[in-house]
């Protein structure tokens, strides 16, 4: 069997990690042995101040395995995109031809967990920015308030229906809210403007501080303390002078009517509930009693009004055509 001509090395590197950031052995490859690539970009600044030297040419098979005849070994820097047509056909011409070279893919950097998130950050900013889309560029906070809210709901539906492609999909678009609020928070005045990296550090800093279990070595006994845990340091944090501050006034009354029963006796406060026999004052004592009874008022009842949905269409289905 003929014995490869030598060896090419198709090097693949993160686009979204800084240029230059590669695994030792890739450095040594790129430091041994002659590199082409079809990209002048980033990568190829990165190396040729390191010392390398980087051939920017067009992508041709030809040229690498005739490069072979001075070299054993040789390089392709794989562009942002990865190159994978060109991949491709090298592949099969190799194939076809198993005495020209043997074929190495070599990763010289990984993307790491959550760096899709750097695409949806980037692609928004297109977006917001002069030349992206006026739809987006025109939008506000408070316009934006009911998609929020929607996607949301569809995000809650996909869970009640067991769906998680559905789920995947809505999450997206919750997502989507979200780097789209905060890059129109870019634009705000400069004493007042922020940016997704000041969200997701406000959420990294919240997570720690409120899990000294994990990160400060404090011991717990149960769920229960990891819970009281995280209620007093958001106590802490916050400097409320009142149990129900910060409960979210705008969401469905009858999960409004729990959670501040919920705080109430979180706080070990006895306030009697209304004895009124007005309906307002009826439901409020029913939701009372469900959390007694360990349920969730807001899903039995949504539950019940899906029920009556469907007996509704079913009615539908077998009405007399008019």
């Amino acid at each position: 069997m003929t014995q490869p001509a030598g060896r090419i090395v198709l090097l693949v590197t993160s686009p979204r990690l800084p240029a230059g950031l590669l695994t030792a052995y890739a450095w040594d490859l790129v430091r041994s042995n002659p590199v082409f690539t079809a990209y002048d970009g980033p990568q190829v600044v990165a190396l040729r101040a390191s010392g390398v030297t980087v051939n920017v040419v067009s992508p041709s098979i030809d040229q690498l395995v005739g490069s072979l005849t001075s070299s054993s070994t040789v390089v392709w820097l794989a562009g942002a995109a990865g190159d994978e047509d060109f991949a491709r056909r090298l592949g099969m011409r190799l194939a076809r031809e198993p005495g020209l070279a043997e074929l190495e893919l070599c990763h010289g950097s990984w993307d790491p967990p959550g760096a899709r998130l750097l695409d949806a950050v980037a692609v928004m900013d297109r977006l917001v920015s002069p030349g992206g889309d006026p739809w987006k560029q025109q939008q506000t906070h408070e316009t934006l308030a009911q998609y929020l809210l929607e996607e949301s709901y569809e995000a809650y539906d996909a869970i009640a229906d067991n769906d998680l492609d559905a789920l995947r999909e809505e999450l997206g678009d919750v997502l989507l809210q979200i780097v789209l609020h905060a890059r129109l928070a870019e634009d705000l005045p400069e004493d007042e403007r922020w940016n997704v990296d000041d969200v997701a550090g406000d959420l990294v800093d919240k997570m720690v501080r409120r899990n000294p279990h994990v990160f400060a070595g404090e011991s717990v006994a149960s769920v229960e303390d990891i819970i009281d845990n995280w209620e007093r340091i958001k106590k802490a944090e916050k400097s409320r002078e009142s149990v129900l501050e910060g409960i979210a006034l705008s969401q469905p009354a009858l999960a409004l009517a729990a959670k501040i029963l919920q705080r109430t006796e979180r706080a070990g406060l006895d306030v009697p509930l209304p004895s009124d026999a007005d309906l307002g004052s009826t439901l409020l004592r029913l939701v009372a009693q469900s959390r007694v009874d360990g349920l969730d008022a807001e899903s039995l009842l949504r539950a019940a009004a899906l029920r009556y949905a469907g007996a509704v269409r079913d009615a539908e289905s077998v009405a007399p055509a008019e």
